[in-house]
């Protein structure tokens, strides 16, 4: 329970420093998040055939992707939830006029640069969710590759030469990627919910 105190401390404080609207789902969605994705991203740490072959031979499972982040359908599924809630609440806080006037006429406020505008906006806007799942897909993939080449290129007695080192500083490589998309989704929603008048 201490580690749960200590976990949702950091969440919080994360939020509060970062978050500059009132909306009290932001800390509760940091912290699914957060825990979500770190969880996910620990099963990277199951040795590689520990579950892929009982599942082929026990249930006839021909293929079995342990790490779900390691899948870009799953990261890009997590993006876009984060995509839809920050045009909800552009919506929501700006109004629709207040978002189109946003997309129409920044960062140059003239009628004549309205395209311009509409264009690196609107590529500005797909770029976060497309990002957001990128980074995390391509980091949970990596690692999963180089413990496959660990197991590939060395006999099973020595593996664990390079296995554990690769492990323990896989443990930080997950637990920044968790951090990273958590707090990317608070600077997003924060931004979505800064008022264009102030």
């Amino acid at each position: 329970s201490c580690f749960i105190e200590i976990l949702v401390e950091f969440v919080d404080d994360n939020v509060r420093e970062t978050f500059h609207g009132r909306n009290p789902l932001i800390a509760p969605l940091a912290l699914t998040i957060f825990v979500w994705i770190f969880l996910m991203n620990t099963m990277d740490l199951i040795p590689i055939d520990f579950l892929p072959y009982p599942a082929e031979h026990w249930l006839g499972i021909p293929y079995l992707k342990v790490v779900p982040t390691a899948d870009v359908n799953i990261t890009l599924a997590m993006a876009l939830g984060v995509f839809f809630l920050m045009i909800f609440y552009s919506i929501k806080i700006k109004g629709v006029g207040g978002f189109a006037k946003e997309l129409a006429l920044h960062p140059f406020n003239h009628p004549i640069m309205i395209p311009f505008n509409l264009l690196l906006e609107l590529v500005s806007l797909l770029a976060k969710p497309i990002s957001l799942s990128m980074r995390l897909f391509g980091n949970m993939f990596a690692g999963e590759v180089v413990f496959i080449l660990i197991a590939a290129l060395l006999p099973w007695w020595a593996q664990w030469l390079g296995a554990v080192p690769w492990a323990i500083f896989h443990i930080l490589v997950i637990t920044i990627q968790a951090f990273v998309f958590m707090m990317l989704t608070i600077v997003y929603l924060s931004q979505a919910h800064e008022d264009p008048d102030h």
